[in-house]
C-alpha cells in the first residue's frame, strides 16, 4: 500500500520534470512524496524498472565487506565483488551519459592477522575494468566516529592505529561527467585572505610552480575543496560523524520504538555530491537507502530521487526523515 508522505515543497523544484514514481514500470511505491518514491526489494531487480540513461546521480553506501557480520547483512570480502556487480551493471545502465555513481565504502582488515583487505580496491578496478567505469576521482571521507577496531590490534596489543577514512569512489558513465565545483567552494583560509590583503609576488618556485599576480585574487567566491572531505563537512562530521543521538531522525524512531538503522552516514555527505554533480530536478538513485538520508538532502535541494531498500523496517523508518 502506498503512503504519501506530508513533506515540504521544496522551493526550488522544477516543475517540468516527470515524478520518479512514473519512471518505475509498475512498481508501487512503499511510499512517496512531491518529488519522490521509496520502494521495498531488492534493488538489483528494481533498479530494473529504471529506463535507460534516466538517472543523474547514483549515491549509496552499500552494507561494507566487513569481518563481523552486521544485522543490517554484509557479504564476505571473497564473495563481495561477485555480489555487487550486478546492482553495479544496473546502475550503469539507467545512468545518463553525463552521469555519476558515487559509492560510499569502507576498507576491512584480514581476519587473523593486522592486515588490511584489498576488497574496495578490487572492487573500484572491477567497475573501471569489467563494466566500463571511469573513475571521476577517488575521495576520502575523515569519520572520527569509527570505533578503534579491530580491538586485538588497536587497542590491546597496540600493534595498529584507528581507522578514520572511508573511500568514496566517484566513478561516471562517460569520461566528462556533469559537474562544477562552484557549487561547492568553502569559505577562503585565514592565510589566503592575509595573502589577498597582502599581495604576492610573481615568481617560479624550486617545484616548478608558476606563481603569478593573480594567485592572491578572490574573486571566485570562496576556495575549491580538497578530496578528502573534511573541511567541507567538518560542522556535522568533527561533531557528530554519523551516529547522532538527537538528530530529528533518531528522536521520532525512538518515540516510534521504530529500530534505528546502525550505519547511517552524515547529511552532509550526500550534499557535497548532488551539489557538485547535479542540478535542480535532476533524478537521484540510492540502490541501499537504509534510513534515506540521500533522498531527503536531495528533497532539501530541488532535486528528484529513488531510494530502494530491502528491509522494511528500515524503510518504515526512513519516512520520518520527511515528517514536517
Amino acid at each position: 500500500m502506498t503512503m504519501i508522505v506530508d513533506a515540504p515543497q521544496p522551493s526550488l523544484f522544477t516543475t517540468d520534470r516527470t515524478h520518479p514514481k512514473e519512471l518505475m514500470r509498475d512498481v508501487e511505491p512503499f511510499y512517496e512524496t512531491s518529488v519522490g518514491a521509496a520502494y521495498l526489494g531488492d534493488s538489483r531487480e528494481l533498479l530494473k524498472a529504471l529506463p535507460d540513461s534516466s538517472v543523474n546521480l547514483a549515491f549509496t553506501s552499500p552494507p561494507y565487506a566487513l569481518h563481523f557480520k552486521k544485522e543490517y547483512g554484509n557479504v564476505s570480502k571473497a564473495d563481495y565483488v561477485e555480489w555487487f556487480l550486478p546492482f553495479a551493471r544496473e546502475i550503469f545502465r539507467v545512468l545518463a551519459d553525463d552521469g555519476s555513481f558515487v559509492l560510499n565504502i569502507g576498507g576491512s582488515w584480514n581476519p587473523g592477522t593486522p592486515t588490511r583487505s584489498l576488497y574496495h580496491y578490487k572492487l573500484m578496478i572491477a567497475l573501471v575494468e569489467e563494466l566500463g567505469f571511469h573513475l571521476a576521482q577517488e575521495c576520502y571521507w575523515y569519520n572520527p566516529a569509527k570505533m578503534p577496531v579491530p580491538a586485538e590490534w588497536v587497542t590491546v596489543r597496540r600493534v595498529r592505529i584507528k581507522d578514520s577514512v572511508e573511500h568514496v569512489w566517484w566513478l561516471s558513465k562517460t569520461p566528462f561527467p556533469k559537474a562544477d565545483n562552484r557549487r561547492v567552494l568553502r569559505p577562503y583560509s585565514a592565510d589566503m585572505l592575509r595573502l589577498a590583503k597582502k599581495g604576492v609576488k610573481a615568481a617560479v618556485r624550486p617545484s616548478g610552480h608558476n606563481i603569478t599576480s593573480s594567485f592572491d585574487k578572490i574573486e571566485s567566491g570562496g576556495s575549491i575543496p580538497s578530496n578528502v572531505l573534511e573541511d567541507q563537512i567538518a560542522n556535522e562530521m568533527l561533531i557528530a560523524g554519523n551516529n547522532s543521538a538527537n538528530d530529528p531522525y533518531t528522536m521520532r524512531c525512538k518515540e516510534a520504538g521504530i529500530k534505528i538503522h546502525p550505519a547511517r552516514f552524515p547529511s552532509a555527505l550526500p550534499e557535497f555530491f548532488i551539489k557538485l554533480l547535479t542540478d535542480e530536478g535532476d533524478l537521484v538513485v540510492d540502490p541501499f537507502t537504509g534510513s534515506n538520508t540521500a533522498g531527503m538532502i536531495a528533497e532539501r535541494l530541488g532535486r528528484r530521487w529513488v531510494g530502494m531498500e530491502l528491509l522494511e523496517e528500515y524503510l518504515e523508518a526512513s519516512q520520518f526523515r520527511f515528517s514536517a
